[in-house]
């Protein structure tokens, strides 16, 4: 069973449709008993990260999120990725500080969002896809970076693994098969 946070900012129809796609039961919840007995946790997210964490300690979630963070598989997609982080420039509020380093505004003269198709870079050549990309903030490469996009000249982190805590910057749910296939990856275990 993989459970779904439910902290009401997401794409989470589509990450449930996605994952039930895979094979997998889903289970959408907040509730720290069921999130513990599931065999993996996604948290989602769309929109602003200090609304986004305004929300979790509103739901009492970052207790339960922080206890289970490396006792099974957990992955982040879009926000959900960039509140794993220690902070963020947007809203300049505190994250989760389960990875090291500060979420940063993309600066480039091309359009942000970044929005659309991008090729990813990696190491792993079963990452090197096209995916889908839509946001206007990105964490710094670092020692925990899996694969990384070029979007007007910056490096955009757009996987991250640090034990089974995973973040995924683009829509897996949205990038078609190769997204798929990346995110079932991810369930079981990721990329290292």
């Amino acid at each position: 069973m993989i459970a779904i946070v439910d902290y009401g900012l997401g794409n989470i129809a589509n990450v449930r449709r996605a994952l039930e796609y895979l094979g997998y039961q889903v289970l959408l919840t907040k509730d720290p008993e069921e999130l513990r007995q599931a065999d993996g946790l996604v948290l989602p997210g769309v929109g602003h990260f200090g609304d986004a964490m305004r929300k979790l300690e509103a739901d009492g979630l970052i207790p339960i999120l922080t206890e289970l963070k490396d006792e099974k598989p957990f992955v982040g997609i879009c926000l959900g990725m960039q509140l794993l982080y220690e902070g963020s420039e947007e809203g300049n509020v505190d994250g989760l500080g389960f990875l090291p380093g500060k979420i940063e505004r993309i600066r480039t003269s091309l359009p942000v969002p970044h929005l659309g198709w991008n090729q990813l870079n990696s190491e792993n050549e079963t990452l090197r896809e096209d995916v889908y990309f839509i946001h206007s903030y990105k964490a710094v490469p670092d020692e925990y970076t899996v694969a990384t996009a070029q979007y007007g000249g910056e490096e955009v982190v757009a996987i991250v693994q640090k034990g089974n805590l995973i973040g995924i910057q683009f829509h897996p749910e949205k990038s078609g098969d190769a997204g798929l296939a990346i995110l079932d990856q991810a369930m079981k275990g990721g990329f290292r």
